[in-house]
């Protein structure tokens, strides 16, 4: 009915597509406002976006909160009350807000403030709440933004890749000025896993290998809010090591990828979706892993757990709540892990703090099993002594996955982790996935640059003169061309270097180009 800003453009399939995502597609007999996720592919080629940054906030934010170049975020709030007015008896209506960050919190929040007002005012009230959002600074990693709207000041910290992992985020929050006291959100984007997690909290080590290999995986649930908050948690496990396949928080028949994961001609591909609709039960029979949730309650107890069971059991619509598999794990269960939470829950600790050890937990597990990684390709940096100012940087060492392996009976897992188990197969099953890729090409790009980096220095420290001496006027243009280009590159790149550096590569330029002829300066200045 409405889009705000008018100016954001849409593509008719884009707009179809958020119809549909915005509402339950099975029948919910619940009255009220309910909150979900859903994340969705861009269609129709690439769009300039309103935040032109240069891509800052994507290198200096946690990589798991960039800033999505193909897919969108739509946060919904949705509401279906009794109106004997309506031709259906109900009133239905869905506000939704549409992004490319990943802010689970802070949206789900803002929404909280805006969508009541918005179903009981209307357009008025949309356009009072963009007016406010527009005069917000943009969200720059490490600083903790003010964020005022509809009379609520919002205050939440945005993280930065320099965080130390694990760590709770600082609270440098200054109140004084504030008044009303601000609403502090802890986090832009942190779920709260305890109670996502609830009815399979004894098989966490199970998702956390599904979910590290890439595995094809859906998520039943009797709603979409449950859906997309177990599609969320579940892609959150792997942190600080970015989840790189695709996931659908809450996907319904209607999706124009429909036929694509239904189809039976080729395996499922790596993808985590939420669905609610039983129809789905039938459909995605053939995928390899189900899991399937009920209702989430919090109780005093630990709730029911959901047991695993064999996939041929998924046959009827009214399937029970289980991990429907036949994947055999690595690593042996975690008792200690569960006797944990057991004991938070007699002593009656907030979920909060559950949270936080559950996290704390999956922290160390994913750690454990990179901290042998980056080892290993940090070993096939070349030494800096190796690097010239007047050759190309040396390049880095290819990835051998068997001289990997060798490496770990020294420095693998078990020297910080307690869990027993088949690492090695781990290894080599994660060598297949997405993960590993996405992984390796980040660590390696990271790794040129930094080539890049110290062969600028090289070339600062160099005696310049010195090497012209005896070189003809074809070497010395040649040298002021890559130099050029050097940086341009190091600028565009926004490589690891001092500007100093830069500054000093820019004066040898000048320099040799004032030894040359006349005719050749003019050609070179050019």
């Amino acid at each position: 009915q409405l889009v705000y800003p008018h100016d954001f453009r849409l593509t008719e399939k884009e707009k179809t597509s958020i119809c549909y995502l915005s509402f339950p597609d099975s029948y919910s007999g619940g009255l009220g406002d309910t909150q979900f996720s859903f994340r969705l592919r861009q269609s129709g080629g690439p769009r300039t976006s309103p935040f032109q940054d240069d891509g800052r906030y994507n290198r200096e934010a946690p990589l798991t909160l960039q800033r999505e170049a193909a897919h969108y975020f739509g946060y919904v709030y949705f509401r279906q009350v009794k109106d004997s007015s309506m031709r259906r008896g109900y009133f239905q209506k869905s506000l939704v807000l549409v992004s490319r960050l990943p802010y689970v919190n802070l949206f789900q929040s803002l929404l909280q403030l805006i969508a009541p007002e918005y179903f009981d005012k209307l357009e008025p009230c949309l356009e009072a709440v963009c007016n406010e959002i527009d005069q917000w600074p943009p969200p720059v990693p490490g600083q903790t933004l003010n964020l005022p709207v509809m009379g609520v000041v919002i205050q939440v910290r945005i993280p930065s890749r320099v965080d130390k992992a694990g760590s709770s985020p600082v609270k440098q929050f200054n109140q004084e000025n504030l008044l009303p006291a601000p609403l502090v959100l802890p986090s832009v984007h942190e779920l709260d896993l305890f109670r996502c997690f609830q009815p399979v909290l004894i098989h966490i080590q199970m998702l956390w290998e599904l979910m590290l290999l890439g595995e094809p995986m859906v998520v039943m649930a009797p709603s979409p809010t449950v859906s997309s908050e177990m599609v969320l948690a579940l892609t959150s496990v792997l942190a600080p090591l970015r989840y790189c396949c695709d996931y659908r928080p809450y996907f319904t028949i209607h999706d124009s990828e429909f036929k694509e994961y239904t189809t039976r001609t080729q395996a499922p591909p790596n993808i985590v979706v939420g669905v609610t609709n039983p129809f789905f039960i039938k459909t995605l029979q053939h995928w390899p892993h189900i899991l399937r949730v009920g209702e989430l309650r919090m109780s005093g107890d630990l709730p029911k757990q959901v047991k695993v069971k064999k996939l041929a059991k998924l046959k009827t619509l009214d399937t029970k709540p289980g991990i429907y598999t036949s994947y055999k794990t690595f690593l042996h269960k975690d008792k200690s892990l569960i006797k944990r939470l057991l004991k938070g829950i007699q002593r009656k600790r907030p979920s909060e703090v559950q949270s936080a050890l559950l996290r704390r937990h999956l922290l160390e597990l994913t750690q454990s099993f990179i901290i042998p990684l980056e080892h290993y390709i940090a070993s096939l940096m070349p030494l800096q002594r190796a690097i010239t100012p007047w050759k190309n940087p040396p390049q880095i060492r290819p990835f051998c996955q068997e001289d990997f392996m060798k490496t770990l009976e020294h420095a693998g897992p078990q020297l910080t982790c307690v869990l027993k188990g088949d690492w090695l197969g781990l290894y080599r099953r994660f060598f297949k996935s997405p993960n590993f890729d996405g992984w390796f090409r980040q660590r390696h790009r990271e790794m040129t640059h930094k080539l890049e980096a110290l062969h600028l220095e090289a070339i600062c420290e160099a005696d310049i003169v010195a090497w012209m001496k005896d070189k003809s006027e074809v070497e010395i243009v040649d040298l002021v061309l890559k130099l050029r280009e050097k940086l341009v590159r190091a600028r565009c790149q926004h490589l690891p270097v001092k500007e100093e550096t830069l500054q000093r590569v820019g004066l040898y330029i000048d320099t040799i180009i004032g030894s040359l002829p006349e005719d050749l300066q003019a050609v070179l200045h050019h």
